[in-house]
């Protein structure tokens, strides 16, 4: 990126330079924010965005008044007789974001590696949670402008916290398995048995609790450990054989086995269609800064399609043996999951409404929100960002 494309320059009758400079990014300059040539100039939405400094103008050579700048001006008039334009380039919007680490950030490393962010002119800090209470809190606080995560943290914020937040494009199913010691042989073996989750009240949780209701066991007869982010269960399970069970995802579910214990069922194989990853932040951050959060969609969505080509295939697996530290074998085995077209990221990161139901009912069954009825998932939506997004790709 360049840092003498921040600024556009402000042309006067017949589309001569005025020797103003003004950022092309309205967000930023409010309709007001113009700036004199070889000044900086910077403004930030809640210090998520600035505009770094225009060029220096420099003395033309040989003077204004010699052949040289004669003939530049000629060119210039041409060039604009042929309605011929001139990009000076774009303004960098700084964003932190939060995600727990996993191959659901695959088109992230993409869009950061390879150039989508940038291309529309956003500079992202990628942070990794270590457990879900940071991941909302900090979003609620502002410390993080938008996170991917399960879209049952976004439910738990607006519903338990009481904060606004607003769920703009989707991701996929969680890829979650439940993952136990090698000698539980079945759900009744867990009976009287510890299980580690990131928090007891949201999310992946929920998914364990349906799976074992759904095969005669109550809370009641189980230990819940909240021990944090999947990293922190595997550790748990493989240190501490009373941690009993978990669910883990991609690609910790493929180490787990590797490390010796055993999956017992697939998460969607047992209760069916599951919005996991989403995008949400604060509602009034989203209306606040909607041309941020369309390019930001797209550059998502371009990674996403890009991970999704199989020519990327090769890149796609070391990106992320390299994102998540782990083998080419594992890297591999991950990423054919990934993108299967069945059960593999949602397609344009769409947001699976079905999945997003039993999302709500889970919660409403096993937590009591809502008097045990689940409202409709509209309510926590709102498209126009995403729909905007992909009009600007297609």
């Amino acid at each position: 990126m360049h840092r003498d494309r921040c600024f556009e320059t402000v042309t006067g009758r017949g589309g001569f330079e005025t020797g103003v400079y003004r950022c092309r990014d309205p967000e930023i300059r409010g309709g007001d924010a113009l700036r004199r040539s070889g000044t900086a100039a910077a403004a930030a939405d809640g210090g998520a965005r600035q505009c770094l400094a225009p060029p220096k103008r420099k003395a033309f050579p040989g003077g204004f008044g010699s052949r040289r700048y004669a003939r530049l001006m000629i060119g210039i008039v041409s060039a604009l007789a042929m309605g011929a334009s001139m990009s000076t380039g774009y303004c960098q919007t700084q964003l932190t974001t939060m995600v727990f680490q996993g191959v659901q950030n695959l088109p992230l490393f993409a869009a950061q590696q390879k150039g989508f962010f940038a291309k529309h002119s956003l500079a992202v800090d990628q942070r990794i949670a270590p457990n879900s209470q940071e991941l909302r809190e900090g979003l609620a606080q502002g410390r993080y402008q938008l996170v991917h995560t399960a879209v049952d943290n976004a439910i738990a914020m607006a519903e338990q916290a009481k904060v606004d937040i607003v769920v703009v494009l989707g991701g996929d199913n969680g890829w979650n398995d439940f993952i136990v010691q090698p000698e539980i042989n079945g759900y009744a073996d867990l009976r009287g048995k510890t299980v580690v989750v990131d928090a007891p009240d949201t999310a992946f949780a929920f998914q364990l609790y349906q799976m074992l209701k759904l095969h005669g066991i109550g809370l009641s007869e189980i230990t819940v450990k909240p021990v944090g982010a999947t990293r922190f269960r595997i550790q748990a399970m493989t240190t501490d054989k009373s941690a009993a069970a978990a669910m883990l995802n991609l690609p910790f579910s493929f180490q787990a086995q590797q490390a010796g214990l055993k999956k017992l069922a697939t998460a969607v194989d047992v209760i069916g269609p599951y919005l996991a990853t989403a995008g949400f932040m604060l509602r009034s951050w989203a209306r606040e800064n909607p041309d941020t959060l369309v390019r930001y969609i797209a550059a998502y969505v371009e990674g996403l399609r890009w991970v999704m080509q199989p020519s990327n295939r090769n890149e796609s697996i070391a990106m992320l043996a390299n994102g998540l530290n782990i083998s080419q074998d594992m890297a591999e085995r991950s990423y054919a999951v990934a993108v299967d077209p069945q059960n593999g990221f949602a397609r344009d990161a769409k947001i699976d409404m079905a999945g997003f139901r039993n999302v709500l009912k889970l919660r409403a069954e096993l937590h009591g929100d809502w008097g045990g009825t689940p409202p409709a998932p509209e309510q926590y939506l709102d498209l126009s960002y995403y729909d905007r997004a992909l009009a600007q790709l297609k």
